[in-house]
């Protein structure tokens, strides 16, 4: 049958359509990139091979859409835009609960970027033949639809990660996109089809035309239905969005989830056994309240004893920068040496300070350190703000999540440590922490290299924390090589003369390895970091 929809006025409406289904098709993308270099880490690799594998899927979707008869056209694009609704609205809530569940994560994830690529793949070749349909002619056809197909794209790849990911999150924006493909499938079924019944009698006899209309009435009868059922589910995915991901995160950490929010930078979530308390974000564990002394004595005291001793005659106040440090347990070490009257903390996530400034029994534990008078809290991007700040500090530590993906990784590259020692008077220190010199050695050796490339004369070291098990630190100097502490002045619950020396002095197992410094270009210490705990 030539179906025809000449007498359909659709223009503006099936533009507006193009925009809303290639909006969604690249948030569906988006959103697996993101949710499996969240839970998976090494977000080029996520991104490229989600990328590679929607596209090709895509590609399949355009070729099997020329199978699709004429005078199914519009019948089977409104049954795509529920699947794709249905499927791609729920693909993050499943993705979720996989993880936590299932141990085939990836074949899912990688079968559902398949499914919604290739239901995507055929949705802009069903929208031309509808307006083919029309005798438009090609060139203004193609025209048409590829400009709202690609500004539908732009605006879907600036709402997503400036508004939508960070204000609702993975599972919720995926609903919101999976709703707005099945309004497209409702209105078109709703708007079209009676129209497309009538069109269709033309020429037939009367028992014909009633069988047609019949037909077509128990197809829309059917569509609608399947509508209905895909957006009440839908709903309900939006009701109970966040309480299944935190079912399916609960899965994950022993102990139960008593905080968790999205900033636009991360996932923060708290956890709570026997009174004591755990910060992960994005999955990776911060600290535990149980030893978080350790880490931070630890990180700390070695570099600012050895700053108060050589100091104390020549400079009586000494100024620190802590880049990262959000939680502010670092500057509560920090502010136990009366020497120190400035404390720069500079942390990219508001949420995150903002937390720690406010949170009764986070303020308790941080000594309410970041309402200090001496602390003056900088929202901002460390390596940017280190090219624009044009001061210097005493001691420069840096407390920094793990380098697990690019965007945290150059923080730990070579430049970045080259701005690092800018900032540092002739006397100065600077510490960092380095990962696990047992779990990860190539990336903490990695780390001493950058450190040694960029001018500093290093000195590693580690302590064994109960919640990480052996972690490592560097100092790094400008001018001489850093000798511990012979005592400390400060009473510790953790670091003391005899523990300092064991801590600067490493076994046969953890000696260091040959390894690439981390430049901008190459940033090789992603590579060893997923490769040191994949080997984990």
């Amino acid at each position: 049958m030539n179906l025809s929809f000449k007498r359909l006025q659709t223009d503006s409406l099936l533009v507006l359509s193009v925009f809303i289904v290639a909006s969604c098709g690249l948030a569906y993308e988006l959103i697996a990139g993101a949710l499996a270099s969240y839970v998976l880490g090494d977000s080029v690799l996520q991104f490229s091979t989600i990328i590679g594998t929607y596209l090709f899927a895509m590609g399949i979707g355009s070729h099997l859409s020329k199978y699709v008869p004429e005078d199914k056209v519009l019948q089977r694009f409104i049954e795509i835009e529920v699947l794709v609704g249905l499927i791609g609205g729920l693909s993050a809530i499943g993705l979720f609960l996989a993880f936590a569940w299932l141990p085939t994560f990836k074949t899912i994830l990688y079968a559902l970027v398949v499914c919604i690529g290739t239901l995507v793949g055929m949705e802009i070749p069903l929208v031309m033949r509808i307006f083919n349909s029309q005798k438009q002619a090609f060139h203004e056809l193609v025209s048409r639809v590829l400009t709202f197909d690609y500004l539908g794209a732009l605006a879907v790849s600036l709402l997503f990660p400036l508004v939508m990911a960070p204000m609702l999150g993975l599972a919720r924006s995926a609903v919101l996109f999976g709703i707005l493909n099945v309004l497209v499938a409702g209105w078109t079924a709703w708007h079209f089809y009676p129209k497309v019944a009538v069109i269709n009698t033309e020429g037939l006899d009367a028992s014909e035309q009633k069988q047609q209309r019949a037909n077509h009435a128990k197809i829309r009868s059917r569509l609608i239905v399947r509508i209905l059922v895909a957006m009440v589910l839908l709903l309900s995915g939006l009701i109970f969005a966040d309480r299944l991901v935190g079912f399916s995160e609960q899965k994950l950490f022993k102990a139960p989830v008593v905080f968790a929010t999205n900033s636009p930078y991360q996932r923060l979530i708290v956890t709570e056994k026997s009174g004591h308390l755990q910060l992960f974000l994005n999955g990776n564990l911060q600290f535990s309240t149980r030893d978080e002394y350790r880490y931070h004595e630890a990180l700390v005291h070695p570099i600012m004893q050895k700053l108060s001793d050589s100091t104390r005659a020549t400079k009586p106040e000494l100024k620190v920068l802590i880049l990262g440090g959000g939680d502010g347990m670092a500057a509560r070490e920090v502010l136990k040496y009366e020497a120190v009257n400035d404390i720069t903390l500079v942390d990219l996530d508001p949420e995150m300070t903002q937390f720690f400034a406010e949170a009764p029994r986070f303020k308790k534990l941080n000594n309410n350190s970041l309402n200090s008078p001496k602390v003056s809290v900088i929202n901002a991007d460390a390596y940017k703000w280190l090219e624009g700040s044009n001061e210097v500090f005493d001691a420069i530590i840096i407390d920094l999540p793990d380098p697990s993906h690019y965007s945290l990784a150059k923080l730990y590259s070579e430049p970045m440590y080259h701005m690092v020692k800018d900032h540092l008077t002739a006397e100065g220190l600077m510490v960092v922490q380095a990962t696990s010199p047992y779990y990860a050695p190539k990336s903490f050796w990695s780390i001493d290299k950058t450190l040694q490339v960029s001018g500093f004369k290093t000195t590693p070291y580690h302590a064994y924390v109960p919640s990480f098990g052996e972690w490592g630190f560097i100092v790094g100097s400008p001018n001489t090589t850093f000798v511990a502490p012979t005592h400390y002045e400060l009473p510790m619950a953790f670091l003391t003369p005899s523990v300092s020396r064991e801590m600067f002095t490493f076994p046969p197992d953890m000696q260091p390895i040959e390894v690439e410094p981390n430049t901008l270009d190459k940033q090789i210490l992603v590579h060893y970091y997923v490769q040191d705990w994949s080997d984990e």
